[in-house]
């Protein structure tokens, strides 16, 4: 029986870097759910890659189908940014270990989807001020950087993030991310005793 590993985390957490070293690792075989979303392609994204990049009419269209496991919307600087995850035939829990990135919302809808016990959450912290520092790095890369927007995730997190929340859920293991090998290193020996 497979387990669906699933990172959580606040903006500029390093998610999207303990995500590709997991997938490398060859001892979880873990397989990459791509979620979706109708937020625009960033300058170094690929479809199909980090995201699969489709309209507000694709995202009523699998929700009218069934297929949406679970979804959010943030309303953006930009307008509003669509996150969801779809079953599309690409998650098959019975033969596989699989790795997605999400929120505290999105854990606890695809938890209620596929089962809390085949569900790992993987809570990613890391200090407020190396976090700032990250996301303003990333946007300062981007042909048309969106300060506005970083400003209110950065912002939101605190809420959406709160250690009520997170307790709540009882989610009691956090990942502190200041040192890369170190989060690593921790995680695999926390998923050894779930995978």
């Amino acid at each position: 029986m497979g387990k669906l590993v699933c990172l959580i985390g606040k903006s500029s957490s390093g998610k999207d870097t303990i995500y590709r070293e997991l997938l490398k690792d060859t001892a979880f075989k873990l397989k990459k759910v791509v979620l979706y979303t109708t937020r625009p392609i960033r300058d170094n994204e690929t479809d199909g890659v980090q995201y699969h990049f489709v309209d507000e009419k694709e995202f009523e269209r699998l929700s009218e189908d069934g297929k949406v496991i679970e979804s959010r919307v943030y309303h953006t600087y930009h307008g509003d940014w669509r996150y969801f995850t779809v079953d599309d035939g690409k998650i098959n829990l019975e033969h596989h270990n699989y790795l997605m990135i999400g929120t505290l919302d999105s854990y606890v809808e695809t938890a209620e989807y596929f089962g809390r016990e085949k569900v790992i959450p993987i809570v990613i912290e890391v200090d407020d001020g190396i976090r700032l520092q990250r996301a303003i790095n990333r946007e300062m890369a981007q042909e048309t950087p969106k300060y506005e927007e970083m400003c209110r995730r950065f912002l939101a997190d605190a809420e959406d993030f709160s250690d009520e929340k997170i307790y709540n859920l009882g989610i009691n293991v956090r990942f502190n991310n200041e040192n890369l090998v170190d989060c690593l290193n921790n995680i695999n020996e926390y998923l050894t005793e779930y995978i």
